[in-house]
């Protein structure tokens, strides 16, 4: 199946790929346990804020909740790797500060420091290589083969 992708906009390379899908899962798993969290909190706190209040106004616990709740979307970014697609790409999306990719930044730069030392991450990215280049190949002969 091809893809139309914007000119001049080269597709993400095989290790983006790879590390998008990867913090995808970490920040699926981080975004599902602050919902977790959220649902009973707000809860309690709109019922704090209604019975809370004063002359006959609500408090402000649960709005702080709400506020809360949107700096952590923001800090988790969870899409964040669409800024990695040809389409994003193109249209020149810009990534949030202070996020969970700051983090990953960081982790990814330590390996990436540690790979161009010559160290145990060199060897494991070549086996990942390798393996990852003999899956793509038995995965075009079983597709072609199926066409067949």
């Amino acid at each position: 199946m091809e893809q139309n992708l914007p000119d001049n906009v080269p597709p993400p390379d095989r290790w983006t790929l790879v590390r998008d899908a990867a913090v995808l899962q970490v920040k699926l798993i981080v975004d599902g346990l602050r919902d977790l969290v959220l649902v009973p909190a707000s809860l309690i706190a709109a019922i704090i804020s209604l019975f809370g209040g004063e002359n006959g106004r609500p408090g402000p616990q649960f709005y702080r909740l709400v506020g809360f709740g949107k700096r952590t979307e923001r800090w988790i970014d969870l899409f964040a790797a669409s800024r990695n697609s040809p389409e994003g790409l193109a249209e020149g999306e810009m990534a949030n500060e202070h996020n969970i990719d700051d983090i990953v930044g960081r982790m990814e730069s330590f390996v990436i420091d540690e790979y161009r030392k010559g160290g145990v991450t060199r060897q494991a990215k070549e086996h990942i290589d390798k393996a990852l280049d003999k899956m793509q190949r038995q995965f075009r002969q079983r597709h072609k083969d199926d066409a067949a």
